[in-house]
């Protein structure tokens, strides 16, 4: 599902309650709760707590194993650098989430209307590869690409989906590097609809943070109490706060 650009991906992902075509429906609340605040951080009993941690996300304190590491969020008002960010940071939500998942639970939906992570990564990729493709000089939207057929017979595989999720996403970041502020203003189609580069990747950003929550909500259910907290563990919230103005942790 798409969205209409000028709204915050942040309020976006939060706010929808519903996939409008078989998605994930989610009380407001509990999702948003579940996501700032919610996530859990267990250990299975006699299994060492290194056998969780990859350096990539461990920090240099207690209870926070997933929680982003190493350097700080960099100030810039570069709107392409932190538009590269913040994609980075949704791919990273959704890496963490698919790690957990077991490859049973990858296929798994919670009802007959509901999306699967495999099938929301299949409509994910679907559109990163019409999106990206050509970015500058095409229409967003390409003549080949089937968007309801993303919603059937996802890949069946841990290995061909993770193909499908990395290198699609390389195609998002080898459109997005090259970019400079004075392309913001290009016009790039989607749909025969005129967008500034600016707002169509707006567009996307709030695509991916609507489709990665709910990867990382199935994921955390599926998980049960094996799940590993992506985001700020319960009651850990003025201990990550005080290692964030020391500079060891970032919030992105």
């Amino acid at each position: 599902m798409e969205y209409p650009f000028g709204q915050s991906p942040t309020f976006m992902w939060l706010s929808s309650v519903c996939h409008p075509c078989r998605g994930l429906v989610l009380p407001l609340d509990a999702f948003s709760h579940s996501f700032r605040c919610g996530l859990r951080y267990d250990v299975p009993p006699g299994l060492p707590a290194t056998e969780f941690v990859r350096p990539t996300h461990t920090l240099d304190f207690p209870g926070l194993t997933r929680q982003n590491s190493g350097m700080a969020l960099e100030f810039t008002t570069s709107y392409v650098k932190d538009s590269l960010s913040l994609f980075r940071y949704y791919k990273k939500l959704g890496d963490g989430a698919l790690e957990q998942a077991s490859d049973e639970a990858l296929l798994a939906t919670l009802d007959a209307e509901s999306n699967s992570m495999a099938t929301i990564v299949k409509h994910m990729t679907g559109n990163m590869r019409s999106r990206w493709t050509d970015f500058l000089t095409s229409d967003g939207e390409k003549p080949d690409r089937h968007r309801d057929t993303e919603f059937e017979t996802p890949p069946k595989t841990r290995a061909e989906l993770m193909a499908l999720w990395e290198s699609n996403w390389k195609l998002v970041f080898d459109a997005l590097e090259p970019l400079t502020e004075a392309d913001m203003g290009r016009k790039v189609p989607i749909r025969g609809e005129a967008h500034s580069v600016m707002q169509a990747i707006n567009r996307q950003i709030g695509h991916y943070a609507y489709h990665v929550g709910q990867i990382v909500y199935l994921a955390k259910h599926f998980a049960g109490p094996n799940w590993k907290t992506l985001s700020v563990p319960r009651r850990k919230s003025a201990e990550f706060n005080a290692n964030v103005a020391a500079g060891k942790a970032s919030q992105r």
